[in-house]
């Protein structure tokens, strides 16, 4: 069954609040300090941070409309909706030869907070290793594991669940910020799996064991899921970094509707070449307008958006745009390449018990409207928790790595496996009841790219992830599942499970095989001097002033992780690295 109609009515908002503004015309300035292109998890870092300084004035240019009153969005328990809704960029990959040539949808959030107001409310750092790595590879200690978790807490609020449960025991508060912007929570609703889970990881404690924190810098082992989730309801950089205490600044403005297109150049100084305008299209009637910021332009728009944006204002391998038919403004043939993406399978079992998302919630159109109401009236309830309770980061025994290990050190995990009780779209068989469990690789060597092959402006770019393409990644999946069904052999789940729903050969996880929605990479960060890459460590556009890089398509490797608590500590520090270059 669909969402009640009560919580339709509160899908679509048109109206402005604070200073978030629907028409160009209502912008109260035209000349600002910074324009941000995207508002999303990282522009709304740096919107937020560089406004602390009332004489600085941002705008920020979103292409989608507001968050507000979006109950898909708002409430945790619906965030699988969102997938494929108006409320995301739709985006489909090219034929896949690693998928056995299928094409799958890559969903983007397209709202104000951009794709943390869709995704799954995964809050994981990665391992301290990973952010060591991009220390060194770009010559820059400030990227690294101790110079970053200042603004990792800078970042993160730890608040009570919903449920507001003694949360001894699930995580370690040492670990953590209490002070910070996003909200983030354990579990605040009991599921079916909880009780089994943890009892096998008592029975497994040498091959699974029971990780109080992962969120430590070393994670091993199976715990309690932490999720952007606070008072029962989604917290995304919309409803935290824009939230109603920082969204009334007179210096900070947001215009909605906006789809920018390209960034231009200034005329010639000397030998060095200048971006300094912001092209975009605002409105029903596609007007193109444009804006010169005062200082820089921020480019946020996320891993697939802003090489986008940058191929088609000429940015990228020159004998490529020329076939194309665009005028190369900045030769950089490391736009758009790169692009990196965690390789998910799932694998699903029939079970004997009825507490699961099927027969508690989507069969039963009663319990349904009586949890919206419950939600709606005091955030609590069976709504108002991520789906998922427990996840888990694992290494696989030494003797059964055959293949080159291309994690970022020796605590960093290889393999992700993530716990569902049941199915989560309300398309759901009549009778029957599952169990199932992600596994994700989370060192993958396939790397795909983003291009474009129009003109038009308008016209999606071609998203290849190459997912699975490297035969590695198919074995570190399998090597996954195989370690999953000795989970699953635990004597928890005797007379549970009833019978595996999931073949686990190769081709079957090529023909199953999926994203995770985490793609990184396509503008680079790399040393200063370096051939290759897009930006420089302090994200400032290689051989061009006036453009800085914000978001995922920096991350030159996709960490261990769900990408969207390193992209808010990624976002902290470039904010401090701008306050710094302008001295602010």
């Amino acid at each position: 069954m669909m969402l009640p109609l009560i919580s339709i009515c509160f899908l679509l908002v048109q109206t402005a609040f604070g200073l978030i503004y629907e028409t160009i015309e209502d912008l109260p300035n035209q000349t600002y300090d910074f324009v941000v292109v995207g508002g999303g998890t990282a522009g709304n870092v740096i919107a937020n941070r560089l406004t602390e300084d009332p004489a600085v004035t941002v705008l920020v240019l979103e292409a989608a409309g507001s968050n507000e009153g979006v109950l898909l969005s708002e409430v945790p328990f619906f965030c699988a909706q969102l997938m494929g809704s108006a409320y995301d960029w739709n985006f489909t990959t090219t034929v896949q030869p690693g998928l056995n040539g299928r094409a799958i949808s890559y969903p983007r959030g397209y709202m104000l907070g951009g794709s943390s107001s869709i995704n799954f409310m995964v809050y994981t750092r990665g391992s301290a290793d990973d952010f060591n790595r991009y220390a060194r590879l770009t010559g820059d200690d400030g990227w690294s594991w101790n110079e970053m978790l200042p603004y990792i807490l800078k970042n993160e609020r730890i608040v009570a669940p919903s449920d507001g449960h003694d949360t001894t025991g699930e995580f370690d508060p040492a670990a953590h910020s209490y002070t910070g912007v996003n909200f983030v929570s354990l579990p605040g609703y009991p599921r079916g799996t909880d009780d089994k889970i943890l009892q096998a990881v008592d029975e497994l404690p040498e091959q699974f064991p029971y990780d109080l924190d992962y969120n430590d810098g070393k994670p091993n082992g199976i715990g309690w899921l932490q999720s952007t989730v606070g008072n029962g309801a989604r917290s995304s950089s919309a409803t935290s970094y824009l939230g109603p205490e920082y969204i009334g600044r007179p210096n900070l403005h947001v215009l909605l509707h906006s789809y920018v297109t390209r960034i231009l150049p200034k005329d010639s100084e000397g030998s060095e070449l200048h971006f300094d305008t912001v092209e975009f299209m605002h409105g029903s009637d596609g007007a193109i307008h444009t804006l010169t910021p005062n200082r820089e332009i921020v480019l946020s728009a996320g891993a697939i958006g802003t090489p986008h944006i940058l191929l088609n204002s000429g940015i990228g391998d020159s004998d490529t745009l020329s076939t194309i038919g665009i005028d190369t403004t900045l030769h950089l043939p490391s736009v758009g390449q790169n692009l990196t993406e965690h390789p998910r399978f799932t694998l699903d079992w029939s079970i004997s018990d009825n507490n699961t998302f099927e027969s508690v919630y989507w069969r039963n159109a009663t319990f349904q409207q009586e949890a919206l109401t419950e939600w709606q009236e005091s955030r609590t309830g069976f709504l108002s928790s991520n789906p998922y309770s427990q996840v888990g980061f694992l290494r696989f025994p030494e003797e059964e790595v055959t293949w080159n290990d291309i994690c970022a050190g020796p605590e960093t995990p290889q393999y992700e496996i993530i716990f569902g009780n049941g199915l989560l779209s309300p398309s759901v068989p009549a009778t029957g009841d599952t169990f199932n469990i992600g596994v994700i690789a989370l060192c993958p060597l396939s790397r795909g790219n983003i291009t474009i092959n129009s003109t038009d402006f308008l016209t999606p770019p071609l998203l290849n992830p190459n997912l699975l393409f490297d035969p590695q990644d198919v074995a570190i999946l399998k090597a996954g599942t195989e370690h999953v069904q000795q989970f699953v052999a635990a004597s928890s789940w005797n007379d549970y499970i009833l019978s595996p729903l999931t073949n686990v050969t190769d081709d079957a996880i090529r023909d199953g095989g999926a994203i995770t929605f985490h793609p990184v990479g396509t503008a680079s960060m790399s040393p200063v001097g370096a051939d290759w890459g897009v930006v420089d460590p302090d994200l400032l556009l290689k051989g061009a002033k006036g453009v800085r890089i914000v978001d995922a398509s920096v991350l030159p490797f996709v960490p261990s992780a769900h990408t969207q608590a390193p992209v808010y500590a990624f976002a902290e520090r470039a904010a401090d690295l701008i306050k710094q270059a302008w001295t602010l």
